[in-house]
């Protein structure tokens, strides 16, 4: 089976969805992380539809359904999913990257360069660890 990488990230008030791999770029957008991706395969769907009636070249896995999406989340969608339940002084914290950075990561107005974003998420797996030994 094939893996089809799939993005998710935040943009303005919603989780944005979306891959340029398959005969062109497909996108869509929701409310929650769950709500995307569903619009999102439903979107992938009309996009594959509407190319083989084109009688477009698309790979044979693709035509065989022999696909998987690989969800992949942006810094963004990650802080924005755990606003609320987790305070980025907390994540500033364990991180060693201040709150004011982190909100432009959460917002969408920085893109973290891959040691930034596997700090944050070292971060979240070591606050994870540190909840999950409390007795």
């Amino acid at each position: 089976m094939e893996k089809i990488k799939v993005l998710v990230s935040w943009s303005g008030d919603n989780y944005a969805v979306g891959t340029g791999q398959i005969g062109g770029a497909v996108f869509a957008t929701g409310k929650t992380i769950d709500e995307a991706k569903s619009e999102f395969e439903s979107a992938f769907q009309f996009h594959l539809d509407g190319c083989l009636a084109d009688g477009d070249d698309l790979p044979e896995f693709v035509k065989n359904n022999d696909y998987e999406f690989d969800y992949e989340m942006q810094i963004s969608a990650i802080l924005h999913y755990f606003d609320g339940i987790l305070t980025r002084a907390a994540l500033a914290r364990v991180t060693g990257i201040n709150q004011r950075q982190l909100g432009h990561y959460a917002s969408g107005l920085s893109t973290p360069r891959p040691a930034q974003r596997e700090k944050i998420i070292n971060g979240f797996h070591r606050i994870a660890s540190e909840l999950s030994s409390v007795v």
